[in-house]
This record gives C-alpha cells, structure tokens and sequence, in this order.
C-alpha cells in the first residue's frame, strides 16, 4: 500500500509542468551586446510593454540618447537622427510591486524612464550604472513612486560600463529638453532588439 502511495505521488510530481524560464532579450549594439533577464512576476505590465516593442522591432535603429558615468544610460527613444520614434499608450507605474518583490535601482537592473508623471513610461529605459537609491518607490505619492525596475543584465555589463564612460557632447543640433552634454560624442546605437530565452 505505501509503495503504492510513493508512486501516485511521483506520478503526480512528474505530470506538474515546469516553471517558465524569465524573458532574455539581447541588444546588439554598436558598442557590443548586452543581454538582459526581465521579471514579469515583479512587473508583470512593464515586462509585457517592453516585449511588446522588442518584438515588434520598435528599438532597432535607435540610440542611448542620455548617458551619464556613474548613474545610468538612457535610451529607446530616438533614432540615430534625433527623431523621437512613436509610441503605445503609456502603461501604469509598477515600482511598489516591483519594490516588494526586492528588486531596486542597483548597477546592471533595467528600470522604466518616464516623465514627471509616475503613469508616463511608453518605450525609453535605462540600465543603472550607479547605486541609485533615489530613484526607488517609497510612497505612493507623485515624489515618492521612483522608477519601476523590472529586469536586470546578465551579459555585456562591460559594454554598459563602457557606453557610460565614453566621451560625450553632441555634435550637432539635439531636441529642446536634450541635454547635449549627456550625448555620447560617437553614437550608440541599438542595431537589434530580440528576444532570446524564455
């Protein structure tokens, strides 16, 4: 009778499916690739938001536009020309989940930029070159949201690193409210988006 009880229970275990690997999306860039791991069970709309554009090849073509040693690089936005590329509706802020669930604006996480309005993200991101701890959810207030973080890098750090410490400044005309001083002074630019694993 209990070896029979044994065996149900293996047959059992075996039939439950296995747990679904996390989203791996690689950026091939002009500076080399980088690979990251993205958290959908931390952020579940932000992840699906930005698989959305990877997958409909929205970040081919466009540039880390805002890059500062020390705190992040910017980019999803613009394409080589400083043409502001369109987007889908804006998705709501999920910082306090993705908070919740441990992850943080440490160096190497992926986080969602946005505008003053916590509720603005559509396409540009930005991956923390710094400890930013500023930039983390502590309330549910307009100051308080932070950034969402939803994923982080597992390969290329190097190149991270090395997109933020390269020589910047603009050479020529940049959009109103760019600061061409946080332009790489060679453009970085994404050549590929692609989803790799999971």
């Amino acid at each position: 009778m209990l070896r029979t009880l044994f065996l149900a229970a293996g047959l059992t275990l075996s039939a439950t499916p296995a747990l679904a690997a996390n989203p791996q999306v690689e950026f091939d860039t002009s500076a080399g690739v980088i690979k990251v791991e993205l958290y959908p069970d931390a952020a579940p709309k932000t992840v699906a938001n930005f698989l959305a554009y990877v997958k409909s090849g929205h970040y081919a073509g466009t540039q880390f536009h805002r890059v500062i040693d020390g705190f992040m690089i910017q980019g999803g936005g613009y394409t080589s020309d400083f043409r502001q590329k369109p987007t889908r509706p804006p998705i709501p802020i999920e910082s306090e989940l993705s908070s919740k669930a441990g992850l943080s604006n440490v160096p190497g996480t992926l986080a969602m930029a946005r505008t003053s309005d916590p509720n603005s993200a559509t396409s540009q991101f930005f991956i923390n070159v710094g400890n930013n701890s500023r930039l983390n959810f502590s309330s549910a207030t307009p100051q308080g949201y932070g950034y969402t973080v939803f994923g982080k890098v597992i390969d290329g750090m190097d190149i991270v690193n090395k997109i933020a410490k390269a020589p910047k400044g603009a050479t020529g005309p940049v959009p109103a409210g760019m600061n061409p001083g946080d332009v790489p002074a060679t453009q970085v630019v994404i050549n590929a988006a692609k989803l790799v694993g999971g």
